[in-house]
């Protein structure tokens, strides 16, 4: 791997970005993971060989493998979270999880208050509840987007009396309950003296010393602006973040697939069905986030996805070994055209004409890679059959088709896709 690479889920999440990550970081040297959107929502597993488990939720997926993190001013950084995150790979083995972590100052603060205040929102909605997972970023954003003056960000955490300013008027504004500004001030404030804190600079030089490796959080199909309004999230979930700190330098784009199309809480699925059996180790139903659902591989849904995204130069398919053999080729209703970003009202109209679309499947679907390759246009070139690494087999195209042949020792004469396990 000589290039940098950027990770991104090409549904509504939970396709397996973290077990990617880990790949890449397990397979040749990367100088960091650089995470460039969401924040402690997030939940990335990774599985290594002896059977030790974390959920990154802030930390880069390549932790465990002893990768360096970097916090991009894309990120809602959680000091409190992080400090519960670090605490739990500490436990796995990692030394010294914060000497592994950069964070850049610009970056938002997501604090006790907008979490109250976020939770308090979603109660409201009573049966209308929009999905939150309850970390507060969605108000942070909300927050940072009315008073960018005051809201606070990880560059105050190095002065307290700036903090503590910020922090009364966040809390006054929000009108929440929640502990003692000075608590949180000193917190913050040992935050600050145990992460190196960077400005933009610093990620300039770090993309000098390639790979780099930017994980995604949660999904295309959740995007800010080009979501199904309003069961989105409050962050740019495709490749601009990340092309824009890559500013001009060459990347490769990595969509990420499940061979079924899942999504956690609330809003469209078009291909939804309860008779799907797959095994989830990691997921399951959430007191904010609401109920794990499964759907049939919807392709319609992600050549959308990969429309507002701006495309994507290979695909990552996980869950081969899941007993799926259906695939959504078309709605009813056509393709999913793509608006302007920001028009949240069309967005929403979008959504109200999913609530009634009805799939058209092809059946008996038994290679996957070849299929997904097919009916999205971009060539899988990773495919994952478990949690771990080594569950990993890296296809190779050399020419048209995808049929696995033998292990790649060097040129692939003959356009047959090989395969590589690591």
């Amino acid at each position: 791997m000589r290039e940098h690479v950027i990770v991104v889920d090409l549904g509504y999440g939970d396709a397996g970005k973290g077990t990617v990550v880990d790949w890449l970081c397990a397979r040749e040297p990367v100088q960091a993971v650089v995470r460039f959107n969401g924040g402690g929502q997030a939940a990335h597993n990774v599985v290594l060989p002896d059977g030790r488990h974390h959920t990154f939720a802030q930390f880069g997926s390549g932790t465990l493998r002893g990768v360096p993190t970097h916090l991009s001013r894309f990120m809602v950084v959680d000091p409190l979270a992080l400090t519960a995150e670090a605490a739990h790979l500490c436990e796995l083995g990692v030394p010294d999880p914060f000497g592994l972590l950069t964070v850049d100052r610009d970056a938002l603060l997501a604090t006790p208050y907008h979490v109250a205040a976020g939770r308090a929102r979603e109660l409201a909605r009573a049966a209308d509840r929009h999905g939150s997972c309850g970390m507060g970023v969605g108000e942070t954003m909300a927050y940072a987007l009315a008073h960018p003056e005051l809201a606070p960000t990880a560059g105050d955490c190095e002065s307290p009396a700036r903090l503590a300013r910020k922090l009364h008027a966040l809390r006054e504004t929000l009108e929440v309950t929640g502990p003692p500004v000075d608590d949180c001030v000193a917190a913050y404030r040992a935050f600050a003296e145990r992460v190196i804190l960077v400005d933009s600079s610093f990620t300039t030089a770090l993309l000098r010393r390639r790979p780099v490796v930017f994980e995604g959080a949660q999904g295309v199909l959740l995007d800010e602006w080009h979501g199904f309004h309003p069961y989105t999230t409050w962050s740019t979930t495709t490749f601009a973040n990340a092309l824009t700190l890559l500013d001009g330098a060459g990347a490769v784009r990595l969509g990420v697939l499940r061979t079924h199309t899942p999504r956690h809480g609330p809003g469209p699925l078009v291909t939804e069905d309860p008779a799907i059996e797959v095994t989830e180790a990691h997921n399951g139903t959430g007191p904010w986030q609401g109920p794990f659902r499964v759907g049939h591989f919807d392709a319609v849904a992600h050549r959308y996805a990969l429309a507002v995204a701006g495309g994507a130069d290979a695909l990552a398919l996980t869950h081969l070994d899941a007993p799926v053999s259906r695939m959504c080729v078309s709605y009813d209703l056509g393709e999913l055209p793509v608006g302007t970003a920001g028009d949240l009202d069309r967005q929403a109209r979008l959504t109200d004409r999913l609530r009634t679309a009805r799939p058209r499947y092809a059946d008996g679907v038994d290679d996957w890679p070849a299929a997904v390759t097919e009916a999205l246009g971009i060539p899988v070139c990773l495919g994952s059959s478990g949690p771990a690494a080594a569950d990993k087999v890296l296809f190779t195209r050399a020419g048209p088709g995808l049929r696995p042949g033998n292990r790649s020792t060097g040129p692939n004469p003959g356009g047959v896709i090989t395969h590589e396990r690591v």
